[in-house]
């Protein structure tokens, strides 16, 4: 069974052919209208969404299938203490599909594991979101006409946005990428990501606290909203809410051609005034969203049909010495096996929330 909870469990080429695929759509909406007539789609949402939720439920209704599911855990049987598992055993019985959001880390993985249907991860904690990370690249694509020599400046939250987590992962099989990180010292990006993602592929990279010095290099500005949800101490959060906010005076220092992208919701990090710079594309990302989930659950549902196997086993070592620290991760917070994998770098890492193993 083939899902989709990190953006390295589809190949470049899968990627590819599914951003095609939604660029097909685009042009074609009446050839897709009952592409998935007959299938269902649960969305299981764990914790707060709007766009991603509603896209979703949007997508599946125009290839003319139908959704079921919730919007609040505590509305289901999860409010009774059943697990993640026992929920999608449950649910699978009565969807084709099944996307889910959860603020524990590692809990569509977990799913993945007993799930007799395709799991969509719709966002786990601050880990990942890889359908995101496909709405940013079809995004790209028909923003800028390409994906290969980007420089990508990423302003904001880099420690618990998981929408950058998967997109440098994705990017990093694109050649020529270049990532400038763009955050104060307390939200820089994790470690594993600069390590295992860009040290290992060769991204260039280098980390700066002024989007004024590098705005005029970037083909896009991916700005982040910092995330109060994942602030423990709320005075740390109010320290740094408005360390970056774009207008239309930094915006005069960039390329002619360049794309701001968000994931939203925004706060205040780009000014209203900005939403009229034709070079701002986060609300056009958002349509797009929409699109290349259609394109994801059609080839997920496809390839369920013709029985297609997992893309790799993420290398799972036994190693029942070791714990996982992140106190956000569903190892720690449900009865599930502690499982590890082990980088080329050699440091073992949880295989939910890849942090660093004890």
């Amino acid at each position: 069974m083939r899902h989709l909870i990190d953006p390295t469990d589809l190949t470049r080429q899968e990627t590819d052919n599914i951003v095609a695929l939604a660029l097909d759509i685009i042009a074609n909406r009446a050839k897709y209208s009952e592409a998935c007539k007959g299938k269902k789609l649960a969305t299981l949402f764990y914790e707060p969404s709007t766009r991603t939720r509603l896209s979703f439920t949007s997508a599946m209704m125009e290839l003319g299938g139908n959704v079921l599911g919730f919007s609040d855990a505590n509305s289901s049987s999860v409010s009774k203490g059943e697990t993640v598992e026992d929920t999608v055993r449950v649910v699978g019985c009565f969807a084709d599909i099944i996307a889910m959001r959860h603020y524990i880390e590692g809990a569509p993985l977990d799913a993945s594991m007993v799930s007799r249907v395709p799991i969509i991860n719709a966002g786990d904690g601050s880990h990942a979101h890889p359908t995101q990370t496909l709405t940013d690249l079809l995004t790209m694509t028909r923003e800028l006409g390409h994906l290969d020599n980007l420089t990508i400046g990423f302003c904001g939250d880099l420690l618990y946005g998981r929408t950058v987590h998967s997109l440098i992962k994705a990017m990093s099989r694109y050649e020529g990428t270049k990532v400038v990180l763009i955050a104060p010292n307390e939200l820089r990006l994790p470690d594993y990501i600069k390590h295992d993602v860009c040290d290992k592929y060769g991204i260039e990279y280098r980390e700066v606290s002024s989007l004024e010095e590098v705005m005029g290099e970037l083909d896009v500005l991916y700005m982040t909203r910092v995330q109060q949800e994942r602030f423990a101490d709320k005075s740390e959060y109010e320290r740094v809410k408005d360390c970056y906010i774009l207008d239309t005076e930094k915006m005069a220092l960039a390329k002619e051609k360049m794309a701001v992208l968000h994931p939203l919701p925004r706060v205040n990090e780009i000014a209203k005034e900005v939403d009229a710079d034709p070079r701002a594309a986060y609300f056009r990302q958002v349509e797009n969203g929409k699109f290349v989930r259609m394109a994801l659950m059609y080839t997920l549902l496809k390839w369920a049909d013709e029985g297609a196997e997992p893309l790799h086993n993420h290398n799972v070592v036994e190693a029942p010495q070791l714990a996982c620290p992140n106190a956000k991760c569903i190892c720690n917070n449900e009865n599930v096996e502690k499982k590890f994998h082990l980088t080329d770098g050699g440091v073992y890492r949880c295989l939910y929330c890849d942090t660093k193993a004890q």
